[in-house]
């Protein structure tokens, strides 16, 4: 084979790959002229691409701007162009030699905008789950709630352990209840990590600490612009960032009215679309709620969807109070006191025998959640490895929380003593919030700061709701 036999060759092969490139490209030279033209950019445009040679590109192609970028030398890299009434993402390259523009390269993406859309909004998906992953690889460090971590002897706790192992294996809708501190979300947990999404994420959302107007963005999520102070790139909403896992509903009791039938639709369909969107999203996801309101009375009053609730209460699980199950107050004390002194640094501890039966006798308004506060403050109370009566912050023959104050008896003292009780009660009953303390006890926020320092009322900890 000789040198021009050879080179023949070469281009011929040159072209194929020109010709088999999955775009639509073109070559102009430095005048705008085009000097290459391939068969997929022809076929898409229904011309042939040999008359096209030696046309200047703005008889050819609308919108060009390739001889733009052949005068100014600037490449121009994913630029939307209308061709043939779609956007499409094209790329606008110089070719350069000796500094000077000699030819520009030019490709045609066979996606339009909206496919790249598509792809960018799941990019931002992905970025958001890793987030979301990320979250709970740091929170389960700290802690992975199962089975093994519901402590109690009672056979009420041994029962429900045994209901909830067997909702864990079903994809059903799970509805669990009780009062404030009983270890709702705890029992939740275990019923995802025992079940077949446990790989998949367990997305909560607490319906009553977001506030109305962000709840369903939180929900559903928003496309980018959707309103005023949405993020630049949209951001997907929980049901989203659910896929294939668990979305915990949690105080689903506080969901407002307006909400509700779009939650239900959601839960029949699987599927919704973002807060300015309008493309369709579907979701496999699990649902858990959880409530410590009586739903029924809620009902009754117009105040709670009962579709929604049917929808809901698939797999009920209902948690009675601590005061209730008087058997597990000990094994759950003593399992609580060896964390908490194992995260604050200290020897194990034990309770004296006066001590728990001071504990047993006690009523526990605020359930699980109180005995971790109150074994808390009687651990930094103590001045040795057990705790004593003296080191508990109550009265247990009352059920009364006490200050540590002492004082002769008097109108004032029992007045003082019943606010204080009456504080400390609605601040185990809300979970140790103030805001939600103060609206129990139906006073003002800032009057009940004031009360709690008067009385030398201080929380130990931050506590989350329903965790023990």
């Amino acid at each position: 084979m000789n040198t021009i036999e050879a080179l023949k060759e070469k281009l011929a092969l040159y072209e194929r790959i020109f010709d088999n490139i999955n775009a639509g490209v073109l070559i102009i030279d430095a005048h705008g002229y085009i000097t290459h033209f391939n068969e997929p950019y022809g076929r898409f445009l229904n011309l042939a691409p040999r008359e096209q040679i030696g046309r200047h590109c703005t008889d050819v192609i609308e919108n060009t701007r390739m001889h733009i970028v052949a005068q100014t030398g600037k490449a121009e890299i994913n630029h939307s162009q209308r061709i043939n009434g779609q956007d499409m993402v094209v790329q606008r390259i110089p070719i350069k030699k000796d500094k000077k523009v000699i030819a520009v390269y030019g490709q045609v993406m066979f996606k339009d905008v909206a496919e790249v859309r598509d792809l960018a909004d799941q990019l931002s998906l992905l970025k958001s789950k890793v987030q979301l992953f990320e979250k709970e690889l740091f929170d389960l460090r700290a802690t992975r709630y199962t089975f093994d971590c519901i402590i109690g002897d009672s056979d009420a706790i041994t029962g429900l352990k045994q209901e909830a192992a067997k909702a864990a294996t079903t994809h059903s809708s799970v509805l669990v209840t009780g009062e404030s501190g009983t270890g709702k979300e705890l029992f939740a947990q275990a019923i995802h990590n025992a079940g077949p999404r446990k790989r998949h994420p367990f997305v909560k959302i607490n319906c009553a600490a977001i506030p109305r107007d962000l709840l369903e963005s939180e929900l559903f999520g928003y496309e980018k612009g959707a309103f005023t102070g949405a993020g630049a790139k949209g951001k997907p909403g929980k049901f989203e960032l659910a896929g294939k896992g668990t979305i915990f509903l949690d105080e689903i009791g506080d969901l407002p009215l307006e909400m509700q039938p779009k939650l239900l639709r959601v839960l029949e369909e699987k599927a919704f679309e973002r807060i300015g969107g309008n493309r369709v999203i579907r979701s496999d996801f699990r649902v858990i709620c959880a409530t410590n309101r009586d739903l029924a009375e809620m009902m009754g009053k117009n105040r709670f969807r009962r579709d929604l609730f049917y929808r809901l209460n698939v797999i009920p699980i209902h948690i009675p109070p601590l005061r209730e199950r008087p058997e597990d107050i000990l094994p759950l004390a003593r399992h609580m006191l060896k964390r908490i002194a194992k995260e604050a640094g200290r020897p194990a501890m034990r309770i004296e025998k006066k001590a728990a039966r001071d504990l047993m006798r006690y009523s526990w308004p605020g359930n699980a959640r109180e005995l971790s506060n109150v074994l808390e403050r009687a651990m930094y109370a103590s001045g040795s490895g057990t705790i004593c009566p003296a080191d508990l912050p109550f009265t247990p023959a009352s059920g009364r929380q006490v200050s540590g104050r002492r004082s002769k008896p008097s109108l004032k003292s029992a007045r003082d003593e019943a606010q204080i009780t009456a504080i400390h009660q609605a601040l185990a009953q809300t979970g140790y919030n103030k805001a939600g303390a103060a609206r129990l006890l139906g006073i003002h926020r800032t009057l009940l700061y004031k009360k709690m320092k008067k009385f030398g009322i201080r929380l130990t900890q931050d506590q989350a709701p329903d965790k023990i």
